[in-house]
Order: C-alpha cells, then sequence, then structure tokens
C-alpha cells in the first residue's frame, strides 16, 4: 500500500479551480497507476475539499482508491456556511476512513491533524503559494521527515 496526502491553502484564486481539478485528475490517476491506492484529505476549506472530491470521483471508477480523513476535532466545520458544512458533510460520509485527532477543540489540534496526515504518507501533494500558515507547516515538516513532496502550485498556468 502506497500512502499520498494532500495538504493546501483554504482560498483558491478565482478561475484555478478548473486547472487545479484537472491537474488533481491526472496526478491520482497516474499516481493509482504507480501503486498509490491510500489518499488522505485533512476535511478544511479550499484545497482539502477538492481533492478529496477528486479522490472520491476517481474511486467511483477504481474502486480499490481509498480516501481517509484526518479532522482535527468533531466540531473543526461549526463555523462554516450551511453550503459548506454539507460539502464537508457528503465528503465525510463517503471516505473510506474518519480519524479525528482530538475530541474538541484544542489550540495545537490543526498542527497534530497535519502531522497525522504526513506520518505514514509516502508522498506529500501541496497547493503552496505563500510562505506561511498551516500549509507551510506541513510542507515543511513532510521534508523534514523524508517524505516526498509535489507542489501543485509549480505546475498551475501563470
Amino acid at each position: 500500500m502506497t500512502v499520498c496526502c494532500f495538504t493546501g491553502h483554504r482560498v483558491i484564486p478565482y478561475g484555478k479551480r478548473t486547472e487545479l481539478a484537472a491537474i488533481l485528475d491526472k496526478r491520482i490517476a497516474a499516481l493509482f497507476d504507480v501503486g498509490f491506492t491510500e489518499f488522505r484529505a485533512g476535511g478544511a476549506l479550499g484545497f482539502d475539499t477538492l481533492a478529496a472530491e477528486r479522490v472520491l470521483a476517481f474511486r467511483r471508477s477504481h474502486p480499490s482508491c481509498h480516501l481517509h480523513l484526518y479532522l482535527p476535532c468533531h466540531d473543526h466545520h461549526k463555523g462554516w456556511s450551511a453550503h459548506d458544512r454539507a460539502v464537508f458533510e457528503e465528503i465525510r460520509d463517503a471516505a473510506d476512513s474518519v480519524t479525528y485527532v482530538r475530541e474538541h477543540y484544542t489550540p495545537d489540534c490543526m498542527h497534530a491533524r497535519n502531522r497525522a496526515l504526513v506520518d505514514g504518507s509516502d508522498l506529500c501533494i501541496a497547493y503552496l503559494t505563500t510562505n506561511r500558515g498551516g500549509t507551510l507547516y506541513t510542507a515543511s515538516y513532510a521534508l523534514k521527515k523524508g517524505v516526498h513532496f509535489i507542489n501543485l502550485a509549480d505546475e498551475m498556468p501563470t
């Protein structure tokens, strides 16, 4: 079993989502072809949601592909819009497994979730466009742990 985790920004610039989804689709298919069957996402808005949606779409025609969610806590989505909560709940319900890193919100639950995503992964695929925040933390952690790293932002047309 070969494992890939995703990390990325919560905001994807207007007009970039379709391009990013197409790049993800190609990457997921190529990774599956070389033995990647386990994909991990962190359940955040933006890139995490997009990556999870693309894995679930791929799984429809490749049932041995699996999506595992690693979530910071049970109520991490409580402040989201009704639409975003509904999308999240649909993804959560369709995932092959859901791991809650903490029962309730704690100051470290997001970082703990990010480390859990990376630990045991062979590859980390990111959408990293700025050198700050949780995405940078997760990318840095992956590199420190010796996990192979790909930044899809480098593949986006400018």
